[in-house]
């Protein structure tokens, strides 16, 4: 079985199916983080997929990022290999890790400079970490969901619950302080659209267990 880190509820449920059991990390560092630290027992590898936030310019919503290295850790050669070849359009390098959402452009725009990554998301380093503990291999691939020139509207920031479900509540009461958001808020929901749809044709894609390890290559990995 693959442990796949996720965000949101939606990304779980399109990501969990045959060989894959996928966690919703809801930005809960320290609830993903021990969620994934139970099932690790019963995994032969873990990987970090869904969408996330744009770093380098040109990635558009839907775009997909396979990483070579999160936060300058490599990642198991072999399984983003395959990952590859089933996503042959992805663009490959450093993803980066955070525990707070990268919600502005100029925020984004510096941290690229400053690490050279291409995207950005809250489960990625969480992920590795535990697989490393694990001693597992480890992939992550992501869906850019705002791009790098785009700035997050508030309502965007607060529209996720611990379990990884739409806060509806948090939105509208956000819409309601600052109403000017509103097409801030339209646009994101079309990227996100974009984004969620790559996602499941690219889940569609990569079939059962998201071309994770075998046993065969696990028994490598761990002498």
């Amino acid at each position: 079985m693959i442990i796949a880190a996720v965000g949101l509820e939606r990304e779980r449920r399109i990501i969990d199916g045959p060989g894959v059991e996928a966690i919703a990390g809801g930005g809960d560092r320290r609830r993903l983080e021990a969620l994934l630290n139970e099932r690790a027992a019963q995994a032969h590898g873990i990987i970090s997929i869904g969408i996330a936030g744009g770093l380098a310019p040109g990635l558009r919503p839907g775009d997909w990022v396979l990483a070579d290295s999160v936060d300058g850790t490599p990642t198991d050669a072999a399984w983003t290999n395959r990952l590859a070849a089933r996503l042959p359009e992805a663009t490959r390098g450093l993803l980066i890790g955070v525990d707070a959402v990268v919600a502005s452009s100029t925020d984004k725009a510096e941290l690229h400079r400053a690490t050279g990554a291409l995207a950005v998301d809250m489960e990625s380093h969480l992920a590795m970490c535990v697989a490393q503990r694990h001693r597992l291999p480890f992939a992550a691939a992501r869906v850019v969901c705002d791009p790098a020139h785009r700035t997050l509207p508030p309502a965007a920031r607060v529209a996720m619950n611990p379990d990884g479900r739409v806060d509806f509540l948090a939105v509208m009461r956000s819409l309601l302080a600052h109403p000017a958001q509103l097409p801030a808020l339209v646009q994101t929901g079309r990227d996100a659209t974009q984004a969620f749809g790559s996602l499941l044709r690219g889940q569609r894609r990569l079939g059962a267990g998201l071309c994770g390890p075998d046993l065969g290559q696990l028994a490598v990995d761990m002498t």
